[in-house]
Order: structure tokens, then C-alpha cells, then sequence
């Protein structure tokens, strides 16, 4: 009797690996073969107008004497805007906060950011340490912002045309790497 519960025993160990291995491959073998990298992770908001949203300032923090005002969907039209979202305890957020003060720069591209599930005195430390790109910053606390533009984790960076539409997503942070990747994405979009 033991010798035909052996096949039996075996089956029961080797069945789940086979579903295992069945279910990674369903979920890689399309993107390879369709030739795209499967690391890299689709947004639904790619190509459609940016989520209605409307974000309080970050209260207490000034620019050039003014206070820094909030952000909100009617802010991302008119010209290509950077939608940076952040926060002071993102260690990724500090390395590539120095990226998003060169980009400020350019008189072409409005910098924007929305503070992630952050304390408000750290966040305002944080830019005043770092400095501020940011030509408005909203304050998402709960995170239900974020969601709406389908972050993953910060930090992600949005880029959306004159039009309100959002045209491409960079999850992680922007790195000396991919920065000339992420502007060449920038300089394709025609200025209103």
C-alpha cells in the first residue's frame, strides 16, 4: 500500500510549484514578448486629464516673502508642469531634491509638489535645508491625493502638459542616470 501512495505523495509537492511557476510566467512571458520591460509599471493616468484635486498650502512656508501657495487640478494648465510628490522622511525624496532645484530653473517648466503623509515643520525644514523648487506645494496628509494619481511610494514625478493631461510618470526618484531621459520626455511636449 505504500508504494501507490508514493506517486500520490510526490504529486502534492510538485502540484503547487507548477502552479507557482505557471502563474510567473503568465505574468512575464506577455511583456517580454511584447517587448516591454516588465520593471517598468504602467499608469492608467498616462494620456488623460490630471485627478480633480485641490491641496491646502504647506502653512508657513514663503518664497521670495509670499507664501507658497497650494495646488490644485486648475494650477496644471497653461503651461508644462512637473507634479513632484515628496516628503522630508524619503530618504530617495533628499537624494534627488538637488535634480528638481535644476529643473526649477528652467523658465519654460513650473515645478510643482505634493507633501506626502508628512509633518508639516518637517517638511518645511526640509526645503529650507535642500531649497525650493516648488512653485506651489499642496499637502496631501492622508495620502487620498497621492491615490488619486496612482502612486505607488514616493517619491514619483508627473509630468503634465499645457493641456492638463498627464503625459508621462517616472517612479523612484529622478538620479544624474535618468535625468537627460526625463528631460528629452519635457522638451517633447509643446509649450502653450
Amino acid at each position: 500500500m505504500a508504494e501507490t501512495n508514493a506517486p500520490r505523495s510526490r504529486l502534492i509537492f510538485i502540484l503547487p510549484l507548477v502552479v507557482f511557476a505557471g502563474v510567473v510566467g503568465g505574468m512575464f512571458v506577455p511583456s517580454l514578448m511584447s517587448g516591454r520591460d516588465p520593471s517598468q509599471i504602467p499608469s492608467a493616468l498616462v494620456g488623460r486629464p490630471a485627478p480633480a484635486f485641490r491641496l491646502a498650502p504647506l502653512e508657513g512656508l514663503t518664497a521670495d516673502g509670499r507664501p507658497v501657495p497650494g495646488l490644485s487640478t486648475e494650477d496644471l494648465k497653461g503651461r508644462v508642469t512637473v507634479v513632484n510628490v515628496w516628503a522630508s522622511w524619503c530618504a530617495p525624496c533628499r537624494q534627488e531634491h538637488p535634480l528638481l532645484v535644476e529643473l526649477a530653473k528652467d523658465p519654460g517648466i513650473r515645478v510643482v509638489g505634493i507633501n506626502q503623509k508628512d509633518k508639516p515643520d518637517n517638511a518645511r525644514r526640509f526645503l529650507g535645508t535642500l531649497g525650493n523648487p516648488f512653485a506651489a506645494v499642496g499637502v496631501d496628509p492622508n495620502g487620498r491625493a497621492s491615490i488619486d494619481w496612482g502612486v505607488y511610494g514616493v517619491p514619483e514625478t508627473f509630468i503634465v502638459g499645457p493641456d492638463g493631461i498627464v503625459r508621462h510618470k517616472h517612479i523612484g526618484p529622478l538620479t544624474p542616470e535618468n535625468l537627460a531621459e526625463f528631460k528629452e520626455k519635457l522638451r517633447q511636449i509643446p509649450r502653450a
